[in-house]
């Protein structure tokens, strides 16, 4: 089976197999995402199979799954809270790419690269240059997943909810707030994620420690964007901030990761 799918053309199985997949989320009985959202994600799904194969396609279905369940934790409590996704969590458009923009940038990084599209470049270099954007990949995805758990396990659970510029008490669903239970489900599902990454060989097992570190690091200045400056300006939408959010996360990964291979050399 993995070898047909290694095998045939990857754009092409990738259109075919999105439209069943995402068929089938369009009929389920909970909707997880807007018409438009549907079609979007499926842009997505052929670009990601297109570049990176079944392998790549795995960790964002992991996300997607994974993210919308987690979303639906407590709903009705976080809905007569007002605090709850809008659409009771249904994804569109601008929540596809706000959560995947950064990661569709690396697989096409890598797509591009594997194509030898830049004749120049070394072999030795393209390599490193994969191996780097393959990380930020699952970095970016680890982020997310982190972010969107540690919220709404937060909302749903967290006791105490504190605004993390001033440790200072605040209701829960405040923009800046953190608590002990959404942060230890965020690094839990920054390290699922990762694993899951290192588990179908895109990235190896010091990735995956890399993918937590940056994915905490991230989230928090997330949070504190949301505290000081998203309140501020109309155009930093959520949406910015997730796409803020997992850029910072990818490129964090990659950091320590190129630090890391440049103090071993």
């Amino acid at each position: 089976m993995l070898s047909f799918f290694d095998s045939a053309n990857p754009w092409l199985l990738g259109v075919g197999l999105n439209a069943i997949l995402l068929g089938l989320v369009w009929i389920a009985p909970k909707k997880l995402l807007t018409p438009a959202g549907l079609f979007h994600a499926w842009v997505l799904g052929v670009i990601i199979w297109g570049t990176l194969g079944w392998r790549g396609y795995l960790v964002v279905a992991f996300y997607f799954l994974v993210g919308s369940g987690v979303t639906r934790i407590g709903i009705a409590q976080k809905e007569a809270e007002g605090i709850a996704e809008k659409r009771s969590g249904a994804r569109g458009p601008e929540n596809v790419w706000g959560s995947a923009l950064i990661a569709a940038l690396c697989a096409l990084g890598i797509g591009i690269l594997n194509a030898r599209l830049f004749a120049s470049i070394p072999q030795s270099l393209s390599l490193s240059l994969q191996s780097l954007l393959l990380l930020g990949y699952v970095a970016s995805f680890s982020t997310k997943l982190s972010d969107t758990c540690a919220s709404e396990v937060g909302k749903a659970y967290g006791k105490r909810t504190f605004l993390i510029t001033t440790m200072q008490p605040v209701p829960r669903g405040t923009e800046g707030a953190v608590s002990l239970e959404g942060t230890l489900a965020g690094v839990v599902a920054s390290i699922a994620i990762a694993f899951l990454g290192w588990g179908v060989g895109l990235i190896d097992l010091l990735g995956v420690v890399w993918c937590a570190i940056a994915a905490l690091i991230a989230t928090s200045l997330e949070s504190v964007i949301g505290a000081t400056l998203q309140s501020k300006y109309t155009w930093l939408t959520n949406e910015v901030v997730n796409i803020l959010n997992t850029f910072i996360g990818a490129i964090a990964a990659m950091l320590l990761a190129f630090t890391s291979a440049s103090l071993i050399a």
